[in-house]
């Protein structure tokens, strides 16, 4: 029993709710209000979650009383709702959302994988997922695999353990083998891939005008007055790499340019690769006139060598590259672009993925090309 702090009387007191965590107390009798610590408030003072079971315990009443009443349900009176309610505000009840989404199937959460999050690409990817996901009502969980194809297994695995709805998925450079995907398409796991694809999957899948910007590029660079184009690859098993290089073949043969393998060099897209491919073409006898990479970030480790080297840029050497961010733009010359359009791809990839997800059991796999936009700039303009 608890007895009043000012005049004693234990008769004339009632609970009236709680503040900061504490039992609120009323003396009919002098009119005061009080408070007292909860019981073991001394060991209890690490963080601990209201559940259910406590709102019950303040209110003598069932849990599943409780349960009912905080979902809405038509079984319970009016009256003992709004109690429930106001005591679940005082205590600052907040939902499992986890485990009301489990009993429901769903988690309203996606799954995305990424090679690298430090890439502007990715980084407007994954933005534009972020908004549509969000306006829908969905949450993102992001992991990076970091170009390595046993950390994409291993983040596919762990976004599956957490129950997400649905996965989008860009590939490693390394990424050769697709059961870890395979796996979970036989169970029904909704999967979109973007950017890097994998061909022999039957999910939906999100690209750019790999072919279609780099012909661009390069025709570009050969209205410009190139004769001797040279092309900074990808791996020469990545799908996109190999996409855009057919995009560089096909303009040198449409304009009756000879494709001569020794101006093709396949990096892994790291600086010292790109720079030794650059110094063996400087060190020709008949070096190229212009040069186009599959990657911008080559090209602008190429510009800054260049100016090294007090090649002028374009009239000695013109550059053009797949891909666009705000250093592409400010760099001195400024690199002339295929634009890709991330932010779009990711708003692509995150509804095809919602429309998935809602309708499993009807949707039909597809592919959605976002076109580019060719980006003249100082890096190539010499008409």
């Amino acid at each position: 029993m608890i007895a009043c702090t000012n005049c004693g009387k234990v008769e004339t007191i009632v609970k009236a709710g709680f503040i900061r965590g504490k039992q609120r107390l009323f003396c009919k009798g002098c009119e005061l209000y009080f408070t007292i610590n909860p019981p073991n408030a001394a060991s209890n003072k690490k963080s601990h979650q209201t559940t259910i079971v406590d709102i019950a315990k303040v209110l003598g009443i069932s849990p599943s009383t409780v349960s009912r009443a905080l979902n809405n349900s038509s079984e319970i009176n009016e009256n003992t709702r709004q109690e429930i309610i106001r005591v679940a505000n005082e205590l600052d009840y907040r939902p499992n959302l986890l485990a009301q989404s489990l009993h429901r199937g769903e988690t309203h959460t996606i799954g995305v994988v990424i090679p690298d999050i430090q890439r502007p690409f990715f980084a407007g990817v994954v933005a534009g997922i972020q908004k549509v996901a969000s306006e829908a009502g969905y949450r993102v969980m992001i992991c990076q695999s970091n170009e390595s194809h046993s950390t994409e297994t291993l983040n596919v695995q762990a976004l599956m353990a957490s129950r997400v709805d649905g996965l989008l998925i860009s590939h490693t450079k390394e990424t050769n083998s697709f059961e870890h995907i395979k796996l979970h398409l036989k169970k029904g796991v909704p999967i979109v891939h973007f950017d890097r694809v994998c061909e022999e999957l039957e999910t939906a899948k999100v690209i750019q005008e790999d072919f279609e910007g780099s012909f661009a590029l390069v025709e570009h660079l050969i209205q410009q007055g190139c004769k001797r184009i040279a092309a900074c690859a990808g791996p020469v098993d990545l799908l996109i790499s190999q996409k855009r290089m057919a995009g560089y073949k096909a303009a040198l043969e449409k304009y009756g340019l000879t494709i001569d393998q020794n101006l093709i060099f396949h990096s892994d897209f790291k600086e010292e690769d790109t720079l030794s491919a650059l110094n063996q073409w400087l060190e020709m006898p008949n070096r190229p006139d212009g040069i186009f990479n599959v990657h911008y970030a080559n090209a602008i480790e190429m510009i800054m060598a260049l100016k090294q080297k007090k090649i002028l840029i374009p009239e000695e050497i013109a550059l053009a590259a797949f891909g666009d961010d705000l250093l592409a733009s400010m760099i001195e010359p400024s690199l002339t672009v295929y634009n890709q359009f991330p932010f779009t791809i990711g708003q692509e990839a995150a509804s095809i993925l919602i429309d998935n997800i809602i309708n499993k059991e009807n949707f039909v796999p597809y592919t959605k090309v976002i076109k580019g936009k060719l980006i003249v700039r100082k890096s190539s303009k010499k008409n």
